[in-house]
């Protein structure tokens, strides 16, 4: 009995396995999958044993923009293997930037020894190296060859100037948080140029800078600014503005100019209710000759404006909303950071999910300092709200995608162009996160009875700890408690319809709340209409459905608009309008005039095809405006919003 039982399990488990297993057509071959094999060791919070690195740098060649690196790693005596990373997932970025691409011409010698090395074929951002007997130390040399178009990437050396980010040109060892590795930095720049950072402790030996052994995560979180025409402000709060050019006159910023950038780090203390950095460095160009760039840090931050951001000051206005915006991130961002965008190295995945809590909220302070402080008067703030609503009121992408995830397009579309954006949605949780948070401030000042607001929110969640510079992560729960600590609300199914959920209503909500709405205009706003000149782009989205460059090339076609349907597409070119050769006021001209014909005749270039196209379309021009819902006298809730605050507490003196 026992015999049969067990010859008839066997059958039964025979059975079982070959129902299980694929069947393959006979003949085929079939391999199995290699094991991937994790070499590099996971981060552990303990010192890197072999002391502070060394690491140096010659910033000297403008011409070849060329950044010449010797680094030099000691090793814990008995050490036989090292494993050196070089930064991935960059801080601020959100996604996988590491330039590894530049990072060439990579030699290793101990004790006077060449070292053989390997990448790592899976964690290609990894090095191995095997040590002889007796190493103390590991000599790195390499060059990072930045960029010398932007076909390339993004332009950091220029004869006159350059932005040293210490990630994209020196290595780390493996298996330690970053904040427990030690480096001691030196850097040889330009006769003549002089650097801003805000690192600790400069020494300076000719054109050879040094700078006090600190962390590597301090490192990376500061880098430098250099140039031959450089220029700095004292803003007060040990804020510093410092400030590089292509040519030295276009540093000669008024004192009223100054004064609207003291005013900015007054408003943020008032704002935030502390400071969260024991010195902070505004990190200026002002230059169209290096790369565009505003990128947060915990105690600096790195902008570029246009030659003419102090020179021709009434031009720039729309632009003026970028040192407000990367100041704020000191406290949100830096200090305050989401719990999965706080990494404990470079290797470590981020991820993006509560980034609406993160650059979202950002946008909203950077738009909300930018007119407490008076960088941007009242109707160019109005119109930058606008342009945001007007966006999502008719943006399709939002009826499947939801704000939250569009938290993880960093990684996966990696910042380039896409086809129809319209559709696939971008970086959303920037705008559309930072309309959430004023809903959220209408909602606590209706609740309150005016008594309380957004900045109450501000006070509590970032005010706590002044001068900690470290860092205070979040979920979203602690955005609800703090929110509900302010004014009992539900801020948790707030957040879960208007974050996670697609397919809502357009996110009007704290513009109707605070006394506007959403109106359409045939002229421009002011926003729209500086930003159009100063790019030199025509912005038809919310016409005929097309942005056109300035010589009638389209760079974005609104996804079912009049034009989508006519089959237009981006990198077609416009060649004539209704018969004309095309210019951006003979389209408007046209677009005007079909209110009565309904129909634009174009010649359509696309390569080597020419094609005439019939757009219908009956509408005129269209862009957004925010408008006055109410004729009172009386302040609205947006307008208390963007009042500043420091003639508020004058007032109640």
């Amino acid at each position: 009995m026992k015999s049969a039982m067990t010859k008839t399990g066997s059958l039964i488990t025979a059975l079982a396995l070959c129902a299980a297993a694929p069947t393959f057509a006979a003949g085929l071959s079939a391999p199995t999958a290699v094991p991937i094999v994790q070499t590099v060791p996971d981060a552990a919070d303990t010192p890197y044993p072999g002391g502070p690195i060394q690491l140096e740098i010659d910033a000297s060649d403008t011409v070849r923009a060329i950044y010449r690196v010797t680094q030099t790693i000691p090793v814990a005596p008995g050490t036989r293997r090292l494993t050196l990373l070089y930064p991935q997932w960059l801080p601020g970025n959100h996604g996988p930037r590491g330039p590894l691409a530049e990072l060439v011409d990579l030699n290793f010698t101990a004790n006077g020894q060449q070292l053989a090395w390997k990448r790592d074929p899976v964690e290609v951002y990894a090095f191995h190296l095997d040590l002889p007997a007796g190493a103390t130390a590991v000599v790195a040399k390499f060059a990072h060859t930045s960029p010398l178009q932007s076909s390339e990437g993004r332009i950091t050396m220029t004869p006159d100037m350059l932005n040293l980010q210490w990630e994209k040109m020196s290595l780390y060892p493996a298996g330690h948080y970053v904040r427990q590795i030690r480096v001691k930095p030196r850097v040889t720049f330009p006769s003549g140029w002089t650097p801003a950072t805000a690192l600790d402790g400069a020494l300076q030996l000719n054109s050879t800078w040094s700078w006090g052994e600190t962390s590597y995560e301090t490192l990376v979180d500061s880098p430098v600014f250099a140039g031959r025409h450089f220029r700095k402000w004292d803003l007060g709060q040990r804020v510093t503005l410092n400030v590089v050019a292509d040519k030295p006159e276009q540093l000669n910023a008024s004192p009223a100019q100054i004064d609207l950038h003291r005013n900015l780090v007054t408003e943020a203390r008032l704002a935030f209710g502390a400071n969260h950095f024991d010195h902070y460095e505004f990190l200026l160009a002002v230059s169209d000759k290096i790369g565009s760039i505003g990128l947060e840090h915990h105690r600096s931050s790195e902008n570029q404006l246009e030659p003419g951001a102090f020179t021709e000051w009434d031009k720039n206005e729309y632009d003026r909303g970028l040192l407000p915006h990367e100041y704020s991130h000191s406290w949100s961002g830096k200090f305050r950071r989401p719990a999965r965008l706080w990494t404990p190295d470079y290797r470590q995945p981020m991820q993006g999910d509560l980034l609406w809590a993160y650059e979202g909220q950002d946008q909203f302070w950077g738009l909300v300092l930018a007119a407490r402080s008076g960088l941007q008067g009242k109707d160019m703030v109005l119109g930058q709200l606008a342009a945001w609503a007007g966006n999502f009121a008719e943006q399709p992408g939002r009826r499947w995608r939801s704000v939250a995830d569009t938290g993880m397009d960093p990684v996966f579309a990696a910042r380039k162009p896409k086809p129809f954006p319209s559709l696939a949605r971008s970086e959303d949780y920037y705008t559309e996160g930072a309309l959430v948070w004023l809903e959220a401030d209408q909602i606590i000042r209706k609740g309150t009875g005016g008594k309380k607001s957004i900045d109450d929110f501000a006070k509590a969640f970032f005010g706590m700890r002044d001068g900690d510079w470290g860092q205070l992560t979040f979920e979203q729960a602690d955005v609800a408690a703090t929110l509900n600590s302010v004014m009992p609300y539900d801020w948790s199914g707030f957040f879960k319809t208007r974050l996670d959920t697609p397919g809502q209503p357009a996110p009007l909500g704290g513009i109707d709340a605070g006394g506007y709405r959403l109106a359409w205009k045939d002229e421009p706003n002011p926003f729209d209409k500086q930003r159009m000149s100063e790019s030199k782009v025509l912005n038809l989205t919310f016409s005929i459905g097309v942005s056109l460059d300035k010589d009638g090339r389209i760079t974005a076609t609104q996804w079912d608009s009049p034009a989508f349907n006519a089959g237009l597409v981006n990198g077609a070119r416009i060649v004539a309008v209704n018969g004309t050769a095309y210019s951006a006021d003979g389209l408007k001209q046209a677009i005007t005039q079909a209110r009565d014909s309904g129909a634009l005749d174009l010649l359509i270039q696309r390569g080597e095809r020419f094609q005439s196209v019939r757009l219908d379309y009956r509408g005129g021009l269209r862009w957004p405006w925010l408008e006055r819902a109410t004729p009172s006298a009386g302040m609205t809730g947006l307008e208390a919003l963007l009042y500043p605050r420091r003639l508020t507490m004058a007032k109640g003196k």
